[in-house]
């Protein structure tokens, strides 16, 4: 009986004489197999595109995993990359444009990201100027303020920045030029996970981890869901709830045993 990897095999081709043909070996030789040969693997992904993995899951499983791991971390990066360029500062004209395209799939962050690209349709670029100029900014102060060491002491510059400060630095990631916000605001936490993420900053395996429960978890869910509640939002309650969701699943995902 045939295994289920050399069956797709032969489906994808459309057939054992098909298959022979493909990697130079006699059909009497693949009608005798029950399973793709160790030594035949390569030749057979080459010859299909069926991935190795599902080929032989025995001698391939470690590298589906990985396989999987890598589209899940790049998945994420993306996902702080978009939350820290919406935070950072109010959306131009192009990017509304590029926001209205987002797709979403049934599930809870998936609907997030459709709400998005129907608030980006609603807005204009001028009218997310004034929006995010009252929520951020404001006149003296805006309505909410986007600050690790605010949210968890009540006052700005304070000792959660500081710390952040001196893991950064042990981590050989460096504030940018011209940039004047601290470091706990949230766009550039977002920032700094995107890139210990995907690999843009050389950090040790495990360092996002290690930012994220020691200066994101404390009080990036909270500002998130203030967000989603601020009274001058429009556009920016779907990032709420899209930073809000995506952050639940970063905790869950942290707790689990490794």
């Amino acid at each position: 009986m045939r295994d289920p990897g050399l069956s797709e095999a032969l489906r994808a081709v459309g057939g054992v004489s098909e298959l022979a043909r493909k990697i130079g070996i006699s059909q009497p030789s693949i009608s005798n197999w029950t399973r793709v040969p160790a030594d035949r693997v390569r030749a057979v992904e080459a010859a299909t595109g069926i991935s190795r993995a599902i080929l032989r899951p025995d001698l391939y499983q470690s590298e589906a995993n990985a396989e999987v791991a890598d589209e899940v971390d790049a998945a994420r990066a993306r996902e702080y990359a978009l939350l820290a360029t919406l935070l950072v500062r109010a959306p131009d004209a192009a990017l509304l444009e590029r926001l209205t395209k987002l797709r979403g799939d049934p599930s809870p962050l998936g609907v997030a990201h459709a709400a998005l690209a129907e608030a980006a349709q609603r807005t204009t670029a001028d009218r997310l100027q004034r929006e995010y100029f009252d929520l951020f900014i404001g006149v003296g102060r805006g309505e909410l303020l986007p600050y690790g060491s605010y949210y968890l002491t009540g006052f700005l510059h304070e000792r959660p920045l500081q710390r952040l400060r001196q893991d950064l630095v042990e981590l050989g990631i460096e504030r940018s030029d011209g940039n004047i916000e601290p470091e706990d605001h949230v766009a550039i936490l977002c920032e700094v996970m995107a890139g210990l993420i995907d690999g843009r900053f050389d950090a040790p395996k495990g360092s996002d981890q290690r930012i994220f429960e020691r200066h994101l978890k404390p009080w990036i869910g909270r500002f998130f869901a203030d967000l989603e509640r601020a009274e001058t939002a429009e556009f920016y309650v779907p990032v709420g709830t899209l930073g809000r969701l995506f952050i639940d699943i970063e905790m869950e995902a942290f707790a689990l045993p490794a």
